[in-house]
């Protein structure tokens, strides 16, 4: 089994994934193939039901607009990006060319002594924008750093240069954020450091999040064109990163948030000891997330026992988000697509190539409070298409201690492809025979294609179409690999109305 701890090198991520599959991979035809099953099996239209006169009164408080799932999102560039990538990379090439000056925080009283207060120093350097602020080689303590528009922070490298949180600052703050969360601000790029939260001065006993997009390392709220790379973030009260608009907000499922961050992108970034989620988006368009690792977080944001801290969660109302070769580790959930009862889900995700080893759920898809038969059915929760994804061994966590493992779970959201899943199981983990892969509770339109399931022998199948009152149904299960020694290939309900199962092979574990 791999190891993927806190040092571990997420550039490599890609070459990892294709030596689990054992085969030369052409991930563009992977991805092609995705695309396909998608548009072939989105059968149903997106609906959204006509506001009523309490949402309308809601305006008030946030811009309501229709929660709508078109676009161009599907579109790629030459090497898997996102078309809309072109639109960043233009936006950073101005950032480049509008940047006035270039300083050196010491020469503005700040030192690395890691003992000195440097929080002025930041603010002098950074100034009004239109300038690059040079940060050596130290360890910089601060009580809260915010960028104005048109700024490059740049340090020396992850452990050469770090910023960490004051002693004496309080629960709430952010190590590094924008300047105006309600204007907001645009063209910022962080660079090249290590972000140090410094959940370690609060009590252990206490919560280290005081609520919404406070307690984390860096945030962008209401953000246009926006870059983080080359960082690690260690021991945030809440998130390592955090992509979202200038509060959360929870009006109601079918509406969109005023202040949402667009054009986002977050590569080769690292986060550990998080109190909530290693990346997370809220309320915010078009972010790309690539090459990064999270794991090992601290659950100190939530009730012992019950903490929901994923290693990349794409969160309430996102739209148009891509993940890229990335990875977690001991997380709840690796990559969790979801949203709250009363907001918008996230929509229109796109996963090519993930690592997930002992997450307790290696894919969670799921609009909570919208999944029984008396829950009303979510208006915002649609496509995902997933690629190139591998599960490594999934496994019972005190995080959320009363959470059976599974490789996927897939709930409320409807037109869902996931083609070329590799799930690898501990044999003589148990499992408590539970099934691998759930599909479940007013899922529909889903369809799974090369899914290879091995080692899960005391697991009660690999996959399993839920039935009953909030049953899933219209589900497409093809090509799918299983022990013979293991796991039963598929299991469904005898009230799943609309099912097709083909081209189930079983083989010996060696030859997988």
């Amino acid at each position: 089994m791999i190891d993927l701890g806190k040092n571990h090198d997420s550039r490599k991520n890609g070459e990892l994934i294709s030596e689990l599959f054992g085969t030369q991979l052409n991930a563009e035809k992977a991805v092609q193939e995705t695309n396909k099953l998608f548009h072939k099996h989105k059968n149903m239209e997106t609906r959204i039901s006509k506001l009523s006169f309490m949402d309308k009164a809601k305006g008030l408080l946030a811009k309501l607009t229709g929660f709508s799932h078109r676009g161009n999102d599907t579109e790629m560039n030459e090497g898997l990006f996102p078309k809309w990538k072109n639109i960043l990379d233009k936006e950073y090439d101005t950032l480049l060319i509008s940047i006035k000056k270039e300083v050196n925080v010491l020469d503005y009283g700040a030192v690395g002594d890691g003992v000195t207060d440097c929080t002025m120093a930041f603010k002098k350097a950074l100034g009004t924008g239109r300038v690059k602020v040079i940060i050596p080689k130290g360890t910089f303590i601060t009580k809260g750093i915010k960028l104005p528009s048109w700024t490059i922070l740049t340090g020396q490298g992850e452990g050469e240069t770090v910023i960490k949180l004051h002693d004496r600052s309080p629960r709430g703050n952010r190590l590094i954020t924008n300047k105006n969360h309600t204007k907001g601000n645009r063209n910022i790029l962080v660079e090249n450091m290590t972000l140090n939260w410094n959940a370690e001065r609060l009590p252990p006993n206490k919560k280290t999040s005081s609520g919404n997009n406070r307690s984390s390392c860096l945030t962008f709220a209401n953000v246009t064109y926006g870059w983080a790379r080359n960082i690690k973030a260690v021991n945030p009260g809440l998130h390592c990163f955090d992509v979202s608009s200038t509060k959360y907000t929870y009006i109601g499922d079918g509406t969109k948030s005023p202040g949402r961050s667009r054009y986002i992108w977050i590569d080769h970034v690292h986060g550990y000891g998080f109190g909530d989620d290693g990346i997370t988006t809220h309320h915010s368009d078009n972010i790309l997330i690539t090459n990064s690792h999270m794991c090992d977080p601290s659950g100190r944001a939530h009730q012992k026992g019950f903490s929901n801290s994923n290693g990349i969660e794409v969160d309430d109302g996102s739209t148009n988000v891509w993940l890229m070769n990335n990875s977690t580790a001991r997380c709840f959930g690796g990559v969790e697509v979801k949203a709250h009862h009363n907001a918008s889900a996230a929509a229109n995700v796109t996963i090519i190539g993930h690592l997930s080893l002992n997450d307790n759920r290696s894919y969670n898809f799921r609009h909570i409070g919208h999944h029984k038969e008396t829950d009303p059915e979510s208006k915002t929760a649609f496509n995902i298409r997933a690629t190139l994804i591998v599960s490594l061994a999934p496994v019972f966590t005190e995080l959320y201690k009363d959470s059976s493992p599974r490789g996927m779970v897939i709930s409320a959201y409807k037109n869902v492809a996931v083609n070329n899943f590799l799930l690898i199981g501990n044999p003589d983990y148990d499992y408590k025979q539970q099934p691998v892969i759930a599909i479940q509770y007013r899922a529909r339109n889903v369809v799974l294609s090369n899914i290879t399931v091995r080692g899960f022998n005391k697991a009660s199948s690999a996959i399993k179409v839920f039935g009953g009152a909030q049953k899933a149904d219209h589900v497409t299960i093809g090509q799918v690999c299983y022990d013979r020694q293991g796991s039963k290939p598929v299991v469904f309900d005898k009230d799943i109305e609309n099912i097709s199962i083909n081209d189930i092979k079983p083989k010996d574990e060696k030859e997988l």
